[in-house]
């Protein structure tokens, strides 16, 4: 006798060949080895997108060997629904797996109302940590995140709780995201001195936001801490996408939050122009972007958001071509100085 489902949805076996073309980089003077690429859970996997595309996704990452899986705690809509989806995934598909994955979380931002959930006091962390583990049926996160500085609670108070939360086996290692360079050094100082393993910034980097480049890399090259870039692709505007203006039914054209109409156009010289090179390399610009930002070796790995599994495979190809000729990288410079 048989059921009558339809639905195409298989038992998940791992692909047996996952780590064989994958790059792995190590993570500053640490033992982890991260992929090149990693997937992140911001966009697309809450309570209003779709649980089986987020399925498929991460099985997809996983099958092509990507091994990290980035979160956070207001990651949704709404707030904790990343989390909680993630922990349905992994308990249907992951869970045999478990060691092999290297999984993220953070805090920093709101995530509920009254004076204790929001910022960097050892009473949000703390808690917040305990919510996350919660929602993602995991008794330990690989990596848990202070997700931006807190000016009005005192870095040492901060910094303690991170180094309790690895005592207490409730994380393996910890890092920060959103740190200025000064912010950094002295974090890493603190870590240091209460010998708690910190071997990731997590710093937003493209070829048109390049901050990190201004003292942060080398700070984290001085402490032996890796770099993990996140929004590589300027919220899409380094696409083919956006080469010829804006799509209809585009990010853009819809003005949410974080890309506009005019942040578009006033890069669609500069689109085009790199969309050029990338060509000439047999690359799409997406491609070229993530090869771009791989080049700095204190990147251990590029974060790479994805709304399906066909656009996760391509992103992917980026690693098929991560040289780039000096005259290459000349004319790239040449075209994000003006």
């Amino acid at each position: 006798m048989h059921i009558n489902d339809k639905s195409g949805v298989q038992s998940y076996q791992a692909n047996p060949n996952r780590y064989d073309a994958m790059t792995y980089n190590r993570s500053g003077k640490s033992g982890v080895l991260l992929p090149a690429l990693s997937i992140g859970l911001w966009h697309n996997f809450g309570f209003v997108d779709d649980l089986h595309k987020g399925r498929e996704i991460l099985r997809t990452a996983f099958d092509l060997g990507i091994t990290h899986f980035d979160l956070a705690n207001n990651y949704g809509p709404p707030y904790g629904s990343a989390e909680e989806n993630f922990g349905i995934i992994f308990k249907k598909d992951f869970k045999p797996y478990r060691d092999e994955l290297f999984i993220a979380t953070k805090a920093g931002y709101d995530m509920w109302p009254g004076p204790y959930g929001n910022n960097g006091s050892r009473k949000y962390l703390i808690s917040s940590l305990d919510q996350s583990l919660k929602r993602m049926g995991l008794d330990y996160v690989d990596i848990f995140y202070h997700h931006r500085p807190d000016p009005e609670t005192p870095l040492e108070e901060t910094m303690g709780a991170l180094a309790d939360i690895v005592r207490q086996g409730k994380a393996l290692y910890v890092g920060i995201s959103n740190y200025q360079p000064q912010e950094t050094q002295k974090a890493a100082e603190i870590l240091k001195g209460l010998n708690v393993p910190f071997i990731l910034h997590q710093a937003r980097y493209s070829m048109f936001d390049r901050w990190v480049e201004d003292g942060l890399l080398n700070t984290l090259k001085d402490n032996g801490v890796g770099c993990i870039a996140f929004s590589p692709l300027a919220q899409g505007l380094l696409t083919d996408k956006y080469i010829n203006g804006i799509p209809e039914g585009s990010r853009a054209a819809k003005n949410l939050t974080y890309l506009n109409e005019d942040a578009v156009l006033s890069h669609t010289e500069k689109i085009q122009k790199l969309h050029a090179i990338a060509q000439n390399r047999n690359q799409k610009l997406s491609e070229m972007a993530i090869a771009w930002i791989l080049r700095q070796p204190q990147v251990a790995s590029v974060l790479l958001g994805a709304s399906s599994a066909h656009q996760l495979q391509d992103n992917v190809k980026a690693l098929n071509n991560l040289e780039f000729s000096p005259d290459e990288l000349n004319l790239i410079e040449q075209i994000l100085s003006n």
